[in-house]
Protein backbone atom coordinates (compact mmCIF):
# COMPACT_ATOMS: atom_id res chain seq x y z
CA UNK A 1 0.00 0.00 0.00
CA UNK A 2 1.27 3.07 -1.16
CA UNK A 3 2.65 5.21 2.31
CA UNK A 4 0.15 8.22 1.63
CA UNK A 5 -2.64 6.19 1.16
CA UNK A 6 -1.12 5.26 4.69
CA UNK A 7 -1.18 8.11 5.72
CA UNK A 8 -4.44 9.54 4.95
CA UNK A 9 -6.20 6.83 6.00
CA UNK A 10 -4.58 6.77 9.66
CA UNK A 11 -5.08 11.01 9.75
CA UNK A 12 -9.07 9.90 8.73
CA UNK A 13 -9.18 7.27 11.40
CA UNK A 14 -7.82 9.76 14.36
CA UNK A 15 -9.90 12.66 13.19
CA UNK A 16 -12.77 10.29 12.93
CA UNK A 17 -12.23 9.10 16.66
CA UNK A 18 -11.90 12.97 17.65
CA UNK A 19 -14.97 14.03 16.09
CA UNK A 20 -16.73 10.97 17.98
CA UNK A 21 -15.22 11.84 21.34
CA UNK A 22 -16.80 15.73 21.25
CA UNK A 23 -19.52 14.59 19.67
CA UNK A 24 -20.73 12.15 22.85
CA UNK A 25 -19.21 14.97 25.11
CA UNK A 26 -21.47 17.18 23.62
CA UNK A 27 -24.52 15.51 23.48
CA UNK A 28 -24.35 14.41 27.15
CA UNK A 29 -23.72 17.83 28.50
CA UNK A 30 -26.31 19.29 25.85
CA UNK A 31 -28.87 16.72 26.47
CA UNK A 32 -28.30 17.53 30.71
CA UNK A 33 -28.09 21.08 30.32
CA UNK A 34 -31.08 20.94 28.10
CA UNK A 35 -33.03 18.59 30.78
CA UNK A 36 -32.00 21.19 33.65
CA UNK A 37 -30.85 24.79 32.97
CA UNK A 38 -34.64 25.52 32.59
CA UNK A 39 -35.04 24.66 36.15
CA UNK A 40 -32.15 26.72 37.52
CA UNK A 41 -33.11 29.69 39.59
CA UNK A 42 -32.19 32.20 42.48
CA UNK A 43 -34.63 30.48 44.56
CA UNK A 44 -33.69 26.99 43.51
CA UNK A 45 -29.95 27.56 44.70
CA UNK A 46 -31.12 29.37 48.01
CA UNK A 47 -33.67 26.89 49.47
CA UNK A 48 -32.97 23.79 51.39
CA UNK A 49 -33.72 20.41 50.09
CA UNK A 50 -37.40 19.64 51.21
CA UNK A 51 -37.77 15.33 51.35
CA UNK A 52 -41.65 15.57 50.70
CA UNK A 53 -42.77 19.01 49.69
CA UNK A 54 -42.42 20.24 46.21
CA UNK A 55 -40.44 23.64 45.85
CA UNK A 56 -37.07 22.23 47.07
CA UNK A 57 -33.85 23.26 46.60
CA UNK A 58 -30.32 22.76 46.91
CA UNK A 59 -28.80 25.12 48.93
CA UNK A 60 -27.52 22.88 51.75
CA UNK A 61 -26.21 20.51 49.04
CA UNK A 62 -24.40 23.10 46.89
CA UNK A 63 -22.70 24.32 50.36
CA UNK A 64 -21.84 21.04 51.56
CA UNK A 65 -20.17 20.43 48.57
CA UNK A 66 -17.89 23.33 48.50
CA UNK A 67 -17.10 22.50 52.19
CA UNK A 68 -16.13 18.91 51.51
CA UNK A 69 -14.26 20.45 48.64
CA UNK A 70 -11.93 22.73 50.45
CA UNK A 71 -11.40 20.47 53.33
CA UNK A 72 -9.96 17.86 51.05
CA UNK A 73 -7.40 19.84 49.29
CA UNK A 74 -6.29 21.73 52.12
CA UNK A 75 -5.45 18.11 53.52
CA UNK A 76 -4.54 16.62 49.84
CA UNK A 77 -2.73 19.66 48.32
CA UNK A 78 0.22 19.89 51.30
CA UNK A 79 0.98 16.12 51.23
CA UNK A 80 0.33 15.53 47.90
CA UNK A 81 3.03 18.36 46.68
CA UNK A 82 5.58 17.79 48.89
CA UNK A 83 5.25 13.37 47.72
CA UNK A 84 5.59 14.40 44.25
CA UNK A 85 8.89 16.33 45.48
CA UNK A 86 10.57 13.56 47.15
CA UNK A 87 9.96 11.67 44.48
CA UNK A 88 11.13 14.10 41.71
CA UNK A 89 14.05 15.11 43.64
CA UNK A 90 14.95 13.01 46.32
CA UNK A 91 13.66 9.08 46.21
CA UNK A 92 16.83 7.13 44.74
CA UNK A 93 16.11 4.26 42.81
CA UNK A 94 15.72 1.21 44.36
CA UNK A 95 12.70 -1.31 46.31
CA UNK A 96 12.11 1.47 48.93
CA UNK A 97 11.04 3.87 45.52
CA UNK A 98 9.26 1.40 43.41
CA UNK A 99 7.59 0.42 46.35
CA UNK A 100 5.89 4.41 47.10
CA UNK A 101 5.61 4.27 43.12
CA UNK A 102 3.37 0.94 43.33
CA UNK A 103 1.32 2.06 45.87
CA UNK A 104 0.50 5.49 44.60
CA UNK A 105 -0.62 3.26 41.10
CA UNK A 106 -2.21 1.13 43.23
CA UNK A 107 -4.28 3.88 44.67
CA UNK A 108 -5.00 5.75 41.97
CA UNK A 109 -6.64 2.92 39.97
CA UNK A 110 -9.05 2.20 43.14
CA UNK A 111 -12.82 2.33 42.76
CA UNK A 112 -14.17 5.16 44.53
CA UNK A 113 -16.29 3.35 45.73
CA UNK A 114 -13.92 0.82 47.23
CA UNK A 115 -12.04 4.40 48.67
CA UNK A 116 -15.32 4.80 50.24
CA UNK A 117 -16.01 1.26 51.65
CA UNK A 118 -12.66 1.86 53.29
CA UNK A 119 -13.48 5.14 54.78
CA UNK A 120 -16.67 4.35 56.36
CA UNK A 121 -14.06 1.27 58.02
CA UNK A 122 -11.68 3.33 58.99
CA UNK A 123 -12.45 6.81 59.37
CA UNK A 124 -16.29 6.54 60.72
CA UNK A 125 -16.33 3.19 62.40
CA UNK A 126 -12.67 2.80 64.04
CA UNK A 127 -11.68 6.45 64.80
CA UNK A 128 -15.65 7.12 65.24
CA UNK A 129 -15.71 10.62 62.86
CA UNK A 130 -18.99 8.97 62.09
CA UNK A 131 -20.71 10.22 59.27
CA UNK A 132 -19.07 13.43 58.91
CA UNK A 133 -17.98 16.23 56.74
CA UNK A 134 -14.30 15.23 58.24
CA UNK A 135 -14.82 11.46 57.11
CA UNK A 136 -15.73 12.55 53.93
CA UNK A 137 -13.03 15.26 53.37
CA UNK A 138 -10.12 12.24 54.54
CA UNK A 139 -11.82 9.79 51.92
CA UNK A 140 -11.74 12.10 49.09
CA UNK A 141 -7.83 12.81 50.44
CA UNK A 142 -6.84 9.09 49.79
CA UNK A 143 -8.88 8.77 46.10
CA UNK A 144 -7.19 12.41 45.34
CA UNK A 145 -3.91 12.33 46.68
CA UNK A 146 -2.17 9.97 43.54
CA UNK A 147 -3.41 12.59 41.45
CA UNK A 148 -1.46 15.61 43.37
CA UNK A 149 1.78 13.50 43.80
CA UNK A 150 1.81 12.24 39.88
CA UNK A 151 1.07 15.82 38.70
CA UNK A 152 3.51 17.81 40.72
CA UNK A 153 5.86 14.77 39.78
CA UNK A 154 5.78 15.15 36.46
CA UNK A 155 5.94 19.26 36.71
CA UNK A 156 9.52 18.82 38.47
CA UNK A 157 10.51 16.43 35.89
CA UNK A 158 9.51 18.06 32.93
CA UNK A 159 11.64 21.42 33.84
CA UNK A 160 15.23 21.48 32.44
CA UNK A 161 17.93 20.19 34.33
CA UNK A 162 19.96 23.26 33.96
CA UNK A 163 17.94 25.21 36.38
CA UNK A 164 18.55 22.85 39.25
CA UNK A 165 22.44 22.61 38.01
CA UNK A 166 22.02 26.88 37.72
CA UNK A 167 20.83 26.72 41.28
CA UNK A 168 23.36 24.33 42.92
CA UNK A 169 26.34 26.08 41.27
CA UNK A 170 25.76 29.25 43.00
CA UNK A 171 25.99 27.58 46.12
CA UNK A 172 22.20 27.30 47.11
CA UNK A 173 20.94 23.67 48.65
CA UNK A 174 18.88 21.41 47.26
CA UNK A 175 15.88 22.84 49.23
CA UNK A 176 16.70 26.09 49.13
CA UNK A 177 16.83 25.65 44.91
CA UNK A 178 13.36 23.61 44.89
CA UNK A 179 11.90 26.16 47.01
CA UNK A 180 13.10 29.57 45.11
CA UNK A 181 13.69 28.08 41.51
CA UNK A 182 12.04 24.38 41.03
CA UNK A 183 8.63 24.92 42.27
CA UNK A 184 8.10 28.99 40.84
CA UNK A 185 9.05 26.80 37.25
CA UNK A 186 6.77 24.06 37.77
CA UNK A 187 3.84 26.03 39.36
CA UNK A 188 1.45 26.37 36.27
CA UNK A 189 1.24 22.86 35.91
CA UNK A 190 0.81 21.52 39.50
CA UNK A 191 -1.71 24.80 39.94
CA UNK A 192 -3.65 23.31 36.72
CA UNK A 193 -3.38 19.92 37.60
CA UNK A 194 -5.05 21.01 41.42
CA UNK A 195 -7.56 22.91 39.97
CA UNK A 196 -8.19 20.10 37.43
CA UNK A 197 -8.31 17.60 40.51
CA UNK A 198 -10.77 19.66 42.15
CA UNK A 199 -13.49 19.37 39.29
CA UNK A 200 -12.78 15.24 39.68
CA UNK A 201 -13.68 15.49 43.42
CA UNK A 202 -16.70 17.77 43.37
CA UNK A 203 -18.59 15.46 41.23
CA UNK A 204 -17.44 12.43 43.54
CA UNK A 205 -20.68 10.57 44.92
CA UNK A 206 -19.68 6.68 45.69
CA UNK A 207 -16.98 7.62 48.20
CA UNK A 208 -19.14 10.02 50.00
CA UNK A 209 -22.07 7.59 50.16
CA UNK A 210 -20.39 5.56 52.97
CA UNK A 211 -18.39 8.41 54.62
CA UNK A 212 -20.00 12.00 54.63
CA UNK A 213 -23.66 10.53 54.67
CA UNK A 214 -26.85 10.63 52.98
CA UNK A 215 -28.61 13.62 55.31
CA UNK A 216 -27.66 17.44 56.48
CA UNK A 217 -28.96 18.49 59.65
CA UNK A 218 -31.17 22.13 59.37
CA UNK A 219 -28.11 24.52 58.92
CA UNK A 220 -28.30 28.01 60.19
CA UNK A 221 -26.27 30.31 58.32
CA UNK A 222 -26.30 33.09 60.86
CA UNK A 223 -24.38 30.90 63.13
CA UNK A 224 -20.48 30.24 61.96
CA UNK A 225 -19.40 28.85 65.25
CA UNK A 226 -17.82 25.74 64.06
CA UNK A 227 -19.01 23.98 67.27
CA UNK A 228 -22.54 24.23 66.70
CA UNK A 229 -24.41 21.22 65.82
CA UNK A 230 -26.22 22.89 63.14
CA UNK A 231 -23.51 25.30 61.91
CA UNK A 232 -21.98 25.15 57.91
CA UNK A 233 -18.38 24.81 59.36
CA UNK A 234 -18.83 22.14 61.53
CA UNK A 235 -17.01 19.19 60.28
CA UNK A 236 -18.68 16.63 62.33
CA UNK A 237 -22.03 16.61 61.14
CA UNK A 238 -23.11 14.48 58.30
CA UNK A 239 -23.36 16.32 54.96
CA UNK A 240 -24.82 14.94 51.86
CA UNK A 241 -23.19 16.90 48.85
CA UNK A 242 -24.69 17.84 45.21
CA UNK A 243 -24.07 14.45 43.44
CA UNK A 244 -25.08 12.41 46.61
CA UNK A 245 -28.48 14.50 46.48
CA UNK A 246 -28.36 13.48 42.88
CA UNK A 247 -28.13 9.91 43.22
CA UNK A 248 -30.89 9.73 46.44
CA UNK A 249 -33.35 11.90 44.27
CA UNK A 250 -32.77 9.99 41.63
CA UNK A 251 -33.36 6.73 43.69
CA UNK A 252 -35.95 7.10 46.50
CA UNK A 253 -36.98 10.56 45.81
CA UNK A 254 -40.64 11.22 46.13
CA UNK A 255 -41.14 15.16 45.75
CA UNK A 256 -43.61 15.78 43.62
CA UNK A 257 -41.21 17.62 41.21
CA UNK A 258 -38.83 14.60 41.98
CA UNK A 259 -37.11 14.86 38.05
CA UNK A 260 -37.54 19.10 37.87
CA UNK A 261 -34.87 18.65 41.09
CA UNK A 262 -33.08 15.91 40.14
CA UNK A 263 -32.46 18.06 36.06
CA UNK A 264 -31.86 21.01 38.41
CA UNK A 265 -29.20 19.70 40.52
CA UNK A 266 -27.68 17.97 37.32
CA UNK A 267 -27.24 20.89 35.46
CA UNK A 268 -25.90 22.77 38.44
CA UNK A 269 -23.07 19.96 39.18
CA UNK A 270 -21.96 19.91 35.25
CA UNK A 271 -21.89 23.77 35.01
CA UNK A 272 -19.74 23.58 38.11
CA UNK A 273 -17.10 20.65 36.81
CA UNK A 274 -17.33 22.65 33.68
CA UNK A 275 -16.46 26.35 35.23
CA UNK A 276 -13.89 24.32 36.92
CA UNK A 277 -11.87 23.00 34.18
CA UNK A 278 -12.04 26.26 32.26
CA UNK A 279 -10.57 28.29 35.45
CA UNK A 280 -8.22 25.66 35.49
CA UNK A 281 -7.24 26.47 31.77
CA UNK A 282 -7.21 30.09 32.49
CA UNK A 283 -5.66 29.99 35.19
CA UNK A 284 -2.53 27.82 33.96
CA UNK A 285 -2.48 30.62 31.05
CA UNK A 286 -1.76 33.41 32.65
CA UNK A 287 0.78 31.89 35.15
CA UNK A 288 2.72 30.26 32.41
CA UNK A 289 2.54 33.48 30.29
CA UNK A 290 3.73 35.31 33.87
CA UNK A 291 6.85 33.04 34.58
CA UNK A 292 7.50 32.84 30.74
CA UNK A 293 8.23 36.61 30.36
CA UNK A 294 5.56 36.42 27.32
Amino acid sequence: MNSKITNRIAISVIIACAVAMAAILISMLGYILVQGVSSISWKFLTTSASPFLAGGGIKDQLWNSFYVLIITMLLTVPIGVFGGIYLAEYAKPGKLTSFIRTCVEVLASLPSIVVGMFGMLVFVNYFGFKYSVFSGALALTVFNLPVIVRVTEDGFRSLSRHQKEGGLALGLTHWHTIKTILLPAAFPSILTGIILSAGRVFGESAALLFTAGLSTPDLDFGNWNPAAPNSPLNLFRSAETLSVHIWAVNTGGIMPDVQTIANGSAAVLVICVLLFNLFARMIGKIINQKFSGK
